[in-house]
């Protein structure tokens, strides 16, 4: 095939025929894709769904799940004692901790106490979190390779430390489609912690399409009165104006795409059409003013003031009522090498009551059965401090070897605590869950089965779960 840049003319010769007539056929079903019905997710799965759609609260930063999720009495025996090194087994650390001269075990200054009929135990710092215990699954053995931030958040959402693969979200648009043409299948929001430590970088590429159509990457909503830069027409263009200038374009994208058949063109005609459409669809969506007094109180204070974490978890609940595919909410702050219990306790103030008003505000909306809610981060915390004994701002380390997570709705079965670890909370000794397992399990439950789900990207297959994963049934219905 010639190149699809600066490609000269040629004769009408017979293939050159039917390769524009087939690009022609290309473009009448891009057209019927950007007429009024979307693509049904139905037609796309390998098997029958349990959900519909993902909204992933992404904790930036590693939360600890010793003091929030992990409860492990038995460290407070080993308080201030040195981990043996038949526990850590040799395991590298970061360059955080590797210096220190020792590295003393520390109990959870929290309590922790049992709840709902699945008596999970869950620590003082998440008491509205409690409310859900007989309605997550709390994934207590989840593993990870990456040991520190950027390579671990790069791998919990691509499948791999390295950047340049397609996001989760993506794959999901991708394999899947969108269910409502007014508004992206795959919507990001971020939100800053309370923590007055670390807060951690996002970058772009942690919600980009990568080598896949680039229809396919997330759309940042930013909080205030411009969610989306560049959205609204300039100053004097009126929607008529747009519309003309838009068909306009669209000819001179059409004829383009004939002669050259770089599929580039097809998605930069279907992402004016979306902006189009979003010009009406972002700002009713953004709209809190017609929701009920009610409505903010369980979320909590901070859900009137937009681009906080619990503003996003209303607007996560309105984007799942509106049927977009997969919203993911970052929040960051949960790097706590340092004063963790001065910010832990933030992080949860930010986090808690919201969470649990989304998970209770889809249950009684008939949304919750359709929809898997993921919560947790890149990685866990160390049992051992980071700091000495007598450091009364001490934090922990970061933890890959074994992690909490916790999941709802979408045909996961509640209500219970998968997987353990040890006495110390340091090794997983029960029900290991890597991360390719965890997104295999994540894109079983939309229906796809992470084995076919593939795009081919310079001569070789690629998907979400690389040469690995396998579904952990234990987590499902």
């Amino acid at each position: 095939m010639l190149p699809t840049a600066h490609q000269p003319e040629i004769s009408a010769t017979r293939r050159t025929f039917l390769r524009q007539a087939g690009l022609g056929i290309g473009a009448a079903a891009l057209r019927g894709l950007l007429g009024e019905q979307p693509a049904l997710a139905a037609e796309r799965t390998h098997f029958a769904p349990q959900a519909k759609r993902v909204i992933y609260l992404c904790q930036s930063g590693a939360p600890s799940q010793h003091d929030l999720f992990d409860y492990k009495p038995e460290l407070a025996k080993w308080d201030g004692q040195e981990l043996p090194e038949s526990i850590r087994g040799g395991q590298r650390l970061t360059g955080m901790t590797a210096a220190q001269e020792r590295l003393p075990l520390v109990a959870s200054p929290y309590r922790f106490k049992q709840h709902g009929e699945s008596g999970m135990w869950l620590s003082e710092l998440l008491p509205h979190t409690a409310r859900l215990a007989d309605k997550i699954c709390l994934v207590r053995s989840v593993q990870t390779d990456a040991i520190n931030h950027d390579p671990g958040m790069t791998m919990l959402l691509t499948g791999h430390q390295l950047p340049g693969r397609p996001s989760l979200g993506s794959w999901l648009s991708y394999g899947l489609g969108s269910e409502n043409e007014n508004l992206p299948a795959f919507v990001v929001l971020v939100s800053q912690g309370g923590s007055l430590a670390n807060q951690q970088p996002l970058f772009d590429r942690l919600w980009s399409a990568s080598f896949l159509p680039n229809r396919h990457q997330g759309v940042r909503l930013r909080g205030g009165a411009d969610p989306v830069l560049y959205l609204n027409s300039p100053e004097g263009i009126s929607r008529a104006d747009r519309r003309a200038m838009l068909d306009v374009i669209e000819q001179f994208n059409q004829q383009r795409l004939a002669a050259v058949g770089d599929p580039e063109i097809e998605t930069r005609i279907s992402q004016y059409e979306m902006a189009y459409r979003m010009q009406m669809s972002v700002p009713e969506l953004t709209d809190l003013s017609r929701e009920p007094e009610q409505t903010f109180e369980r979320y909590g204070p901070d859900s009137r003031t937009p681009g906080t974490y619990a503003a996003n978890c209303l607007l996560a609940r309105r984007l799942a009522q509106r049927d977009v595919r997969f919203v993911q909410l970052f929040h960051r702050g949960w790097d706590q090498h340092f004063h963790l219990t001065r910010d832990l306790p933030r992080q949860c103030a930010d986090t808690d009551q919201p969470t649990a008003a989304l998970i209770e505000d889809l249950e009684q909306l008939g949304l919750l059965d359709e929809t898997l809610v993921v919560w947790g981060g890149e990685f866990g915390r160390t049992a051992y401090r980071q700091g000495e004994v007598d450091d009364r701002h001490f934090g922990r380390d970061h933890h890959g070897r074994c992690f909490s997570m916790w999941l709802a709705g979408g045909g996961i079965r509640g209500g219970q605590a998968y997987g353990e670890t040890d006495d110390f909370g340091y090794n997983i000794t029960q029900n290991r869950v890597p991360i390719h397992d965890l997104n295999a399990t994540l894109l079983h439950q939309l229906g796809l089965d992470h084995r076919q789900l593939t795009h081919r990207h310079q001569s070789r297959d690629f998907r979400l779960t690389d040469v690995h994963g396998e579904v952990v049934r234990g987590l499902l219905r």
